[in-house]
């Protein structure tokens, strides 16, 4: 099993940054796509970024509303993976989830709450 926990959240003034972590207890050597995900209140779980490794070279893929504002990494001998979230504007608020899939299985985090507030 594989269990992946998510760090970094918290409360922060519009405009302002945070960095998202994600520890897998398992290598993410051999895992090629791992992503962000948020649920904002009320609201069903959507994609934020995605990374895909291929031939060491990391694609990142972002949802439009967070294009040019989030950036996703992975730092593999580490087993972690960060999301970087700069500009954030209240409409960002919502608890992220990190996945992963090891196999045949896909993994969640717990999640860890951003809320963007003044």
């Amino acid at each position: 099993q594989v269990q992946l926990v998510e760090s970094g959240g918290g409360l922060v003034q519009p405009g302002g940054s945070l960095r998202l972590s994600c520890s897998a207890s398992r290598s993410i050597f051999n895992v090629y796509n791992m992503g962000w995900y948020r649920q904002p209140p009320g609201q069903q779980r959507e994609l934020v970024a995605s990374i895909t490794t291929i031939s060491w070279t990391n694609y990142e893929n972002y949802a439009d509303s967070v294009k040019g504002r989030f950036t996703i990494s992975r730092d593999t001998a580490k087993n972690m993976v960060h999301l970087q979230m700069n500009s954030l504007k209240p409409d960002h608020t919502a608890v992220y989830y990190c996945t992963g899939r090891w196999g045949d299985n896909d993994y969640w985090g717990q999640g860890t709450q951003v809320t963007v507030s003044s």
